[in-house]
């Protein structure tokens, strides 16, 4: 779905931002981009969502019906004067079968009942819930998602988690997943890059498709895995100094 191959992005004066990045995002697949603060995490996703053109290298999206990518922040950012309803059916085209549609997509996410509650009056999971609806429903080729859970506290976020892959179950969406969560990356992906130093640079490969979906949240499996992460992350921040 998406291939990128020496993708370089390095903003003036040379600080932050990535380079020589080079991997390929399989359709179907939850792919996580794992590094600590500064490595261009975020600025890789405004890279692939076509928000940030000044890059150097290949970038392709071979979405074979011309879909575009989606994406979701770290904060909702839902239209304050538009309802659930609303704000879930912005991006959609009007037709006969659009109400019935945003019905589903709100259900899926379970906000049932909600429908004309506004922004002001959700609590931070059931903004997040409607910021994933509104960006499923477009049918994106690529969903994007910027750390969406980490400003929740945990016990919302694992919920979220949850839905997350239960939608992909259903959907089958492929998924970019940043975040500096080690636990979220293990539990939602199928690959896991790691980047280091700044600007980012890849540094390690993981692959989990051999631990069956759904994980088991602290299990041994995971708990290795997570070792293993953590000396990678010790040994880029050493080779940094």
């Amino acid at each position: 779905m998406l291939a990128v191959q020496q993708l370089k992005r390095v903003f003036k004066g040379g600080s932050a931002g990535f380079r020589n990045l080079h991997f390929t995002v399989q359709e179907s697949e939850i792919i996580g981009i794992l590094g600590t603060s500064g490595c261009g995490k975020s600025t890789l996703l405004r890279v692939l969502a076509g928000l940030d053109q000044n890059f150097t290298g290949k970038l392709k999206n071979k979405d074979k019906d011309g879909k575009q990518p989606g994406m979701m922040f770290q904060e909702p950012r839902l239209m304050p004067w538009l309802t659930v309803k609303e704000n879930i059916g912005f991006g959609v085209k009007d037709g006969a079968g659009k109400e019935v549609e945003i019905q589903q997509f709100i259900d899926l996410v379970g906000l049932t009942g909600f429908e004309n509650h506004y922004p002001k009056d959700l609590s931070g999971g059931m903004a997040q819930r409607t910021a994933i609806a509104r960006a499923l429903i477009t049918d994106p080729s690529v969903l994007l998602l910027d750390e969406p859970f980490s400003a929740l506290d945990a016990f919302t976020k694992m919920q979220l988690q949850d839905l997350l892959l239960s939608l992909w179950e259903k959907r089958k969406t492929t998924m970019v997943l940043v975040t500096h969560d080690i636990d979220e990356a293990l539990y939602l992906c199928d690959r896991i890059f790691v980047l280091k130093g700044q600007p980012g640079e890849q540094y390690a490969e993981l692959i989990l498709d051999d631990i069956k979906k759904p994980r088991q949240r602290g299990s041994h499996e995971l708990a290795e895995r997570k070792s293993n992460i953590l000396n990678l992350l010790d040994l880029s921040r050493q080779e940094a100094n």
